[in-house]
């Protein structure tokens, strides 16, 4: 019998686990001849989220779960529950229960035939305001336009990955992490699903505007150099019109007599030249940024708890997680 494990990466989600866990239940219930994992990453709550899901283990035995040391975000929770995850597939999907359990038949149809990827794709977004939903767009536009591979539009995490899909999501192992590019990254073969997303069962959104600016800029950083061409070519062009403008001043005041431009000319080209350069420095500065994280090279993350039982974390240079139970 194969081995599916439906992954669930959360963060402060109490209020919403036992209707996840009801839903999910319903689907297992209908598909038969597989084997199923649900497998929480518990990423450093500060609610009554861990306890939620011992609660659950203790009834169902298909239930386990990884409880990280602290909050080290949902990327890389979603890396941390891959390492642990023992299905022969592997389904990501959000505790919030915006994306539909009742899905996953049909992504695990998809993998029967082949696809190694299926993905989830938005019709819509219930619940998400306009300025989301624009800004969203405008950013998948930009990203395609800057980087070289297909990156896929309005899908999130939810998806179906065949085993060789998380191999090799979990090689992988820089601490910038931008997943919804690593799975376009890393290709094999993909099938999409179209569904229209629901808005939040219980509680709220962890993603605020700044977050999901950072979110953003991590995506362009971590898959395109393009924003450095832009500012160096930028800089190429300025200097050249910049040139021009200084010999035709030259030739006016020789030729004509004419006098030179005062004060507010001047301190007109300084402050634009001077926002140019640092708006070129903050670029160069984001990307040396990543460079220093990654030399580092700490573990992406620690884990306090696996399945009831406490975790001594070995430091590794592979990509396997390493690990000593303590019992």
């Amino acid at each position: 019998m194969r081995k599916i494990t439906i992954m669930i990466p959360a963060y402060n989600e109490e209020d919403v686990l036992q209707q996840l866990y009801d839903r999910l239940s319903k689907v297992i219930l209908n598909i038969p001849f597989y084997d199923f994992e649900l497998l929480f990453g518990n990423d450093g709550s500060t609610d009554g989220t861990l306890d939620q899901i011992k609660k659950l283990r203790e009834k169902d035995k298909k239930i386990s779960y990884v409880n990280l040391s602290r909050n080290f975000g949902k990327e890389t929770a979603m890396i941390a529950g891959l390492d642990y995850a023992l299905g022969d597939a592997v389904i990501i999907i959000d505790a919030d229960l915006q994306d539909p359990p009742e899905l996953i038949p049909d992504m695990i149809r998809y993998w029967e035939m082949g696809y190694d990827d299926v993905f989830a794709k938005r019709k819509s977004r219930a619940g998400e305001s306009w300025v989301k939903k624009t800004t969203a767009s405008t950013f998948y536009k930009v990203l395609q336009k800057l980087t070289q591979i297909p990156i896929q539009k309005n899908t999130g995490d939810f998806r179906l990955l065949d085993r060789r899909c998380v191999e090799a999501l979990k090689q992988l192992r820089e601490t910038q992490r931008y997943t919804k590019g690593m799975f376009s990254w890393i290709g094999y073969n993909k099938k999409e699903i179209l569904f229209d997303r629901d808005p939040r069962a219980a509680g709220e959104t962890k993603w605020n505007y700044i977050k999901l600016v950072d979110l953003a800029i991590e995506g362009i950083t971590s898959f395109t150099t393009t924003p450095l061409r832009i500012s160096a070519l930028f800089g190429c062009v300025i200097s050249f019109f910049a040139f021009v403008y200084i010999l035709w001043i030259i030739a006016k005041t020789l030729l004509f007599g004419e006098s030179v431009a005062g004060y507010p000319s001047l301190m007109t080209v300084i402050l634009f030249l001077g926002g140019i350069q640092l708006i070129s420095l903050g670029i160069i500065g984001e990307y040396l940024g990543r460079i220093f994280n990654e030399t580092k090279n700490r573990p992406l993350y620690f884990v306090d708890e696996y399945n009831n039982e406490k975790v001594q974390n070995v430091s590794r240079k592979s990509s396997k997680n390493i690990v000593h139970l303590e019992r």
